[in-house]
């Protein structure tokens, strides 16, 4: 008896040894690609050429201001936030408002609306490029920031809506009818009861949002010519040549752009963590 209690013991400390490993190995070779990136920004491009997978020796950490200034990132930075921030926040309330209407408002025309939305989902950035180009340029949108914050925005609103609508459903009707007995129009009851229960999908929303507009490289260097209103991911491309690559300073560029996505993370873990839990259950 006392035999099999040891063997069992045994046996599950190898089977927990082994899991940490597998997860250890997991763990690094996830982190170690932004490592790589941080090392190789702390090196000149002559001593990355050399050594591509040691650690920086001396520390380089010139090519950080370098590639701010070269890049014109103070600028472009300012609007890759600008854009970002106004775009998450604008879908955000329009869909989250449109997704009420949908789920909760019952109209004839609700069904028709709604798949006209959703469809976006289908569309791809490619297939709508060219005509949304000449539809900005005719209007008189094209270099300008209101020419790109629209297609941002109106490419976001498919998933949003797609999203909200599916989550706003579950939200039973007794509560707004009782609200609504209450004397509640349906403004008060979107900011009162279903904004605040939709915070799990809402993050969830703004991730997505936040994520593609930040790294969105395609659309905004064919809606701008003008680098006064491009954005950062356009300011890093100027570190590849045809003929040759600094790549000290195109890694500290993309240092510079990654950072604020790890921040994002690092404050809003935990919100993340349950908006992409509930959204599990949910769906």
């Amino acid at each position: 008896m006392g035999k099999e209690i040891r063997q069992n013991k045994g046996a599950a400390l190898v089977y927990r040894f082994i899991m940490y490993l597998i997860f250890g190995v997991i763990t690094f070779l996830t982190i170690y690609p932004l490592l790589w990136l941080v090392m190789s920004s702390l090196k000149t491009t002559q001593a990355f050429q050399m050594d591509r997978l040691g650690f920086p020796n001396p520390l380089f950490f010139k090519n950080y201001p370098m590639a701010w200034k070269i890049g014109h990132f103070d600028v472009l930075f300012s609007n890759s936030v600008f854009y970002t921030i106004t775009t998450t926040v604008v879908v955000l309330v329009l869909a989250f408002a449109a997704s009420f209407g949908f789920a909760k408002i019952p109209s004839r025309a609700t069904g028709f609306l709604h798949g006209s939305f959703v469809i976006g989902i289908l569309l791809t950035l490619q297939s709508i490029m060219v005509p949304l180009f000449l539809m900005t340029n005719a209007v008189g949108l094209y270099n300008t920031r209101l020419g790109i914050l629209i297609p941002y925005i109106g490419i976001g609103l498919p998933m949003g809506i797609y999203l909200g609508t599916e989550y706003i459903k579950s939200i039973p009707d007794a509560l707004i009818e009782s609200a609504r007995i209450e004397g509640a129009g349906y403004l008060r009851i979107f900011f009162s009861i279903i904004a605040p229960m939709t915070k799990p999908v809402a993050m969830t929303l703004a991730i997505i949002s936040f994520t593609g507009i930040w790294n969105e490289f395609m659309l905004i260097n064919i809606l701008a010519s003008k680098e006064a209103i491009k954005s950062l991911p356009v300011g890093i491309l100027k570190f590849s040549g045809a003929l040759a690559t600094d790549y000290g300073k195109q890694f500290a560029a993309l240092s510079i752009g990654m950072a604020p996505m790890l921040a994002f993370y690092a404050l809003f873990h935990k919100q993340i963590t349950q908006g992409v839990s509930a959204g599990a259950v949910k769906g």
